[in-house]
């Protein structure tokens, strides 16, 4: 689905969940290659020309999200999270670091032990102590670094939006992206960060099927949610149920 689909969607099931029409949702996405820049993000992070970017295929958006400016294509997986916070949890920093806390667990079923790296969000893999634990470790728990280390490589990235307690955007969980097109950014504004993927981690091939349920079923723990799978058919004809519902009381 494309970038600005994906985010007129979200707009409709913000306003449902905000009238308390429809239960919290989470929408996985996959987008076709777009580079989005937050509202606090600095265009000079943005390190490819117009055509640069039309040559190449890249769409960009600003985006009202957190966070600087990131890449989101083929491979990866987008997770937008609509959830009513104000009936979990208000705080905003738990709510990242829970968004944070589901990747790390999803990932450690694959064997590799990520990480939170300090004053930055997102999930990082220290590159050098992934490949040993590959070879020698079955399971670990995950850490908390106060600093990027000199081998780390961000694999999943976190940009959120919260109005009325009613949380939008989400995250990017690399898969099997194609790497190069990081190139054409400085990754979430931090000079020098290097992304990775799972498939490169692994060294073998990673569907994103695999990976999108770990990722939800330990989001629901984490919040306490019950999640059932719909498809985008229902998702829109409750929506406009919802929709029509509101006008009419209008």
């Amino acid at each position: 689905m494309g970038y600005a689909e994906a985010y007129a969607l979200q707009k409709r099931v913000v306003a449902a969940r905000k009238a308390g029409a429809i239960e919290d949702v989470l929408l996985f996405c996959e987008h076709p290659h777009v580079i989005t820049l937050g509202r606090n993000g600095k265009r000079e992070n943005l390190l490819a020309s117009e055509p640069v970017l039309r040559q190449k295929g890249v769409e960009f958006h600003a985006s009202n999200r957190g966070g600087d400016i990131t890449y989101h294509g083929p491979g990866q997986i987008v997770g937008y999270p609509i959830l009513n916070l104000g009936a979990i949890r208000r705080d905003v920093v738990w709510y990242v670091r829970m968004l944070e806390e589901a990747m790390i667990r999803a990932t450690a079923e694959f064997g590799i032990p990520a990480e939170r790296v300090g004053g930055k969000t997102g999930i990082w893999v220290d590159v050098e102590e992934s490949s040993s634990s590959l070879a020698t470790r079955h399971s670990f728990t995950p850490s908390s670094v106060e600093g990027p280390l000199a081998t780390s490589e961000k694999l999943a990235a976190i940009g959120v939006h919260i109005s009325r307690w009613v949380t939008s955007h989400g995250f990017a969980y690399n898969v099997s992206t194609d790497l190069r097109y990081f190139d054409l950014i400085v990754p979430c504004g931090i000079a020098d960060c290097k992304a990775t993927s799972l498939e490169k981690l692994l060294g073998r091939n990673v569907e994103e099927k695999e990976v999108a349920p770990r990722i939800a079923n330990h989001l629901g723990k984490l919040f306490g949610l019950e999640l059932k799978e719909a498809s985008r058919k229902e998702l829109l004809e409750k929506l406009q149920h919802a929709e029509e519902a509101a006008m009419v009381s209008a």
